[in-house]
């Protein structure tokens, strides 16, 4: 296919230009104030003049460009003395234009943008089926736009602001990942109560303070990672703070959508996601339910921050606490593995400290060919075990302890603890 129509992935000045150009145009008519920028049909129409000039993104990939550059547009607002305000490319060129949709109360027509009045009708009438849909660049991907929406400006996920109340494990694992990725330090801060962990935050260049108010006032995306029964008192304190600008992010087991939002303002943004231990080493297993005033753009910034923590997959908030059982507790039914694989090479004569050596780089090796070769753990299984072999006598014990009975209601056990934790949060948070 010849690129010569196509522009180039990332976007660029006069791209973003354009884009604002458009939707000034558009917006001023319809609503006469930028920050009521999200009507589907608005984007549809931008969509379908970014075509015309030559750009082909999708709606989801101009929307997810708008909520970045609103959160630039906030962060000059916030530090207005501030000789760099924000690092995008070239937003010195189009400061004014977010300036002007931002807090202008008038219509403003951009120059040089073709206006056409029949845009609405247009795409009333020609409906879903109608739109122009363009290759896209990660046509691999299972999941819609994420691997573009992901790469479109590099510098764009740097300039949002990431909070975290609670300096936790979790806490910790996710700041790592996200300082991995293109977030610098000086855009997080993480609070708590007491000082004892907020020091290895500090190492990684991270400002701490012990004010969730603080926090919440300079983020655009805060990470709610304390106690579950610690929640109701926290978003109590913070919800007057909370604004459209945020995207409230909870880590707290069992603490339910609904918790959430009954404890935020109203049409507040929550995201409910289960990390696990593993987020430390870049190599987690997370799982997000977006609340009900969430967008799926809200859902590509989520994953856009954590992909460098590891596997992270969206899905209904039913999920969740399966997949507390399954990876969130599951870490631990691994080492309780790991752990007996070594004692019983030591029961054999290995000393100690090779026996564990061994017995975690056999899990980690498991683990990755298990994830890269795509196949059933059942098929690998069987392309260990050789007829009357060391293999098939040792899974013939194992099956005889019942251990694979005892791992699925290790899992049903911990799925159902977390239940009740949301059971528990719930009527608290009702009291």
């Amino acid at each position: 296919m010849d690129d010569s129509g196509i522009k180039k992935q990332n976007w660029d000045v006069k791209e973003t230009e354009l884009f604002l150009e458009i939707l000034k145009e558009l917006d001023m008519k319809k609503c006469l104030d930028g920050r009521k920028v999200r009507n589907n049909k608005l984007f549809k129409v931008a969509h379908r003049r970014m075509t015309a000039a030559g750009y082909h993104r999708s709606v989801d990939q101009l929307k997810f460009r708008w909520k970045l550059l609103k959160s630039a547009y906030y962060k000059c607002k916030r530090e207005p003395n501030s000789p760099a305000p924000t690092k995008i490319q070239g937003w010195w060129r189009y400061e004014k234009t977010m300036i002007a949709i931002m807090e202008s109360r008038h219509p403003l027509v951009g120059a040089g943008v073709n206006s056409d009045r029949n845009d609405e009708v247009t795409e009333d009438s020609d409906g879903e089926a109608s739109m122009l849909h363009w290759p896209q660049p990660c046509p691999d991907n299972s999941t819609q736009n994420l691997g573009l929406i992901i790469k479109m400006d590099p510098e764009m996920d740097s300039q949002l602001k990431i909070g975290f109340i609670g300096a936790g494990n979790m806490a910790f694992g996710i700041a790592q990942g996200i300082l991995s990725g293109n977030v610098l330090p000086v855009n997080v801060k993480v609070s708590a109560p007491s000082s004892r962990n907020l020091g290895r935050f500090q190492e990684l260049g991270i400002a701490v303070t012990h004010s969730n108010i603080e926090v919440v006032c300079g983020s655009d995306v805060v990470f709610i990672a304390v106690k579950p029964h610690l929640v109701p008192q926290v978003l109590n304190e913070i919800s007057l703070h909370v604004t459209d600008r945020h995207i409230i992010v909870s880590v707290a087991a069992g603490v339910t959508l609904a918790t959430l939002e009954e404890l935020l303002p109203e049409n507040s943004v929550a995201i409910r996601l289960m990390p696990n231990l593993p987020c430390l080493v870049q190599e987690g297993a997370l799982l997000f339910t977006r609340g009900s005033h969430a967008k799926q753009e809200d859902g590509a910034i989520l994953r856009s921050l954590l992909h460098r923590c590891g596997l992270v997959e969206e899905g209904p908030e039913a999920w969740i606490d399966i997949h507390t059982g399954l990876s969130g507790s599951g870490v631990a039914f691994v080492y309780l593995f790991a752990e007996a694989l070594a004692e019983g090479a030591v029961k054999m004569g290995m000393p100690s400290a090779l026996a564990h050596s061994i017995a975690s780089q056999t899990v980690l090796g498991a683990g990755r060919l298990l994830r890269e070769s795509g196949k059933h753990p059942a098929q690998l299984r069987s392309e260990v075990c050789t007829p009357g072999g060391t293999t098939i006598y040792g899974l013939h014990t194992l099956e005889q302890g019942g251990v694979r009975a005892a791992t699925m209601s290790a899992v049903e056990s911990a799925t159902e603890r977390a239940r009740e934790l949301g059971r528990k949060s719930a009527a608290g948070s009702s009291k």
